[in-house]
């Protein structure tokens, strides 16, 4: 009995031991993505070998290679559509699973153009929600006690769409002392609330203890351009409102170019800033529909010096890897220049986010210029490999030469 004991004591310890050692060959593909893209025409290796197998249930669309004396699989894309693979141990135990999309790579115009942006937000957004003095003294807040909230956008009063904010005087000193029936824009939601104007004791007009804001400007950097669809991308994030930090609802815009006319080197605590000028009639780009949390998007008018550029491939987040890449920005003579930099960290993200990777400033030239990372450089495609992989988004405020980058998969998913 007491060998019997023994013997399994040491049967464990070997299946243990076993099952440890084989391991550590899995262990790069159970933490790689559930979810990644394969190339149609190419192919990805996973590193997998006995006692593990895989099990691939659509040979139509991948080709799976056990690659003799290697530890890895290869697998080849043959046609576009989606699969299944599991990873199982003895090939009974399931392991993990992949979904497979095999995929044609697209192919993307770099941008790294400078950029004014003129966006007219989708009705009006409250900023600021004060107290009124009224002509018998008494302060009052209309829009706090009908629950009016900062960060609301006001896009209808009365049965009359709202476009600015001198649309709004107008209809408060209309309707004067009586109540007004107002649908605001509540995260992506439309509310209905009824307030009453009360007359201002400063100027006589009526008011309701609001601020709001109709319209942003600012300087950018363009991401990439699709030849195919004449669509376009840039920042790499959204547009907040700068007193309420909320994302803007957009109505309309337009991006421009724009002519730098100063840059603000970046320090340790401080953002730096390219600054630039641009006019609504010279030099239109094109036109802005979608504002989201993963830049902004457009369709861009008659633009040779755009339009004229190569299209390269993009890179995929799979294939994103510490090391050297460039950007591409514009910060002298309005020329777009490519600018060296350094992939610290890949982030093995499996849904959209804007911080994908760190990357460090090398390039001389842009450290003497910008000390790094500054304002307006949001958007700069960043490429590795000879393929758009990503664009810049935020700078690490402690240190300039740092930031983040996103992966320009999920701007392009993001792409209405």
């Amino acid at each position: 009995m007491g060998k019997f004991r023994l013997k399994t004591k040491y049967l464990l310890l070997f299946i243990i031991i076993f099952v440890l050692f084989y391991s550590l060959s899995l262990s790069q593909s159970l933490f790689y993505p559930s979810d990644f893209k394969i190339i149609k025409g190419e192919n990805k290796n996973l590193n997998i070998s006995f006692p593990f197998s895989l099990d691939n249930r659509d040979v139509s669309i991948v080709e799976t290679i056990f690659n003799e004396g290697k530890k890895s699989i290869t697998l080849n894309g043959i046609d576009e559509g989606e699969t299944n693979l599991q990873i199982k141990l003895l090939g009974l135990i399931p392991v993990k699973n992949y979904n497979v999309n095999v995929v044609n790579r697209p192919e993307l115009v770099p941008g790294g153009n400078a950029i004014g942006v003129r966006m007219n937000t989708k009705g009006v957004l409250v900023v600021a929600v004060t107290e009124v003095i009224n002509i018998k003294g008494n302060r009052i807040s209309p829009a706090r006690e009908s629950g009016l909230k900062v960060g609301d956008s006001i896009i209808e009063i009365n049965g009359e769409k709202i476009s600015s904010a001198e649309q709004v005087v107008r209809i408060l000193n209309n309707v004067k002392e009586e109540a007004v029936n107002i649908v605001v824009l509540r995260n992506k939601e439309e509310i209905k609330i009824t307030a009453t104007p009360i007359q201002c004791l400063q100027d006589n007009s009526y008011r309701l203890g609001i601020w709001v804001r109709d319209k942003t400007s600012g300087i950018g950097t363009m991401t990439f351009y699709d030849k195919k669809s004449n669509k376009f991308g840039a920042l790499g994030h959204g547009i907040s409102d700068m007193d309420t930090g909320k994302l803007l609802n957009v109505d309309n815009g337009l991006v421009m170019n724009a002519k730098i006319s100063d840059i603000e080197q970046g320090k340790k605590g401080t953002p730096g800033e390219i600054k630039g000028v641009f006019y609504k009639t010279d030099d239109i780009l094109g036109e802005i529909y979608d504002n989201n949390d993963y830049g902004i998007y457009g369709v861009l008018k008659d633009n040779d010096d755009i339009k004229i550029k190569n299209s390269i491939p993009i890179g995929y987040k799979e294939e994103v890897k510490p090391g050297k890449a460039y950007i591409l920005s514009t910060l002298d003579d309005n020329i777009v220049d490519k600018y060296e930099i350094e992939i610290l960290k890949v982030e093995p993200q499996e849904k959209p986010q804007q911080k994908s990777m760190i990357i460090k400033v090398t390039d001389e030239r842009l450290l003497n210029k910008t000390g790094g990372i500054i304002q307006g450089m949001s958007g700069s495609p960043i490429i590795q490999d000879d393929k758009l992989i990503g664009a810049i988004t935020h700078v690490f405020v402690n240190d300039p030469t740092k930031g983040y980058g996103i992966y320009i998969e999920w701007m392009l998913e993001n792409i209405k």
